[in-house]
């Protein structure tokens, strides 16, 4: 069976927008004003889009794209604060991930 990655949120430097999908509205208020300051000051950082999606195993991934004309975009910037945010928020990704699989995928938790 074929699974599509599942946006949990997504920032834009270029439209400066956030979305939040609303699949995850039932996420805790303080969760969810956390991704949002995450992704906008990531995005505000270094540019380009953040967006945060499940695969079909429940991993969560952080994917950062950038138009091509963007001069400004700092790409080695970008790999960097990816990095700084899987350090710094590790609890709160692997809590997302844990949510996901247990009241998305319907696993059982061990």
């Amino acid at each position: 069976m074929y699974f599509d990655k599942v946006v949990l949120c997504a920032s834009s430097a270029y439209e400066q927008k956030y979305y939040l999908n609303e699949d995850f509205k039932a996420l805790p208020e303080q969760i969810k004003e956390e991704l949002q300051i995450m992704c906008i000051l990531f995005t505000e950082d270094v540019g380009g889009i953040l967006t945060l999606e499940f695969d079909e195993d429940g991993t969560l991934m952080l994917n950062v794209t950038s138009d091509e004309e963007d001069l400004l975009f700092d790409e080695i910037g970008s790999v960097l604060k990816i990095k700084q945010l899987q350090r710094d928020k590790e609890e709160l990704l692997e809590s997302l991930e844990l949510y996901y699989k247990v009241f998305v995928l319907g696993e059982e938790m061990e």
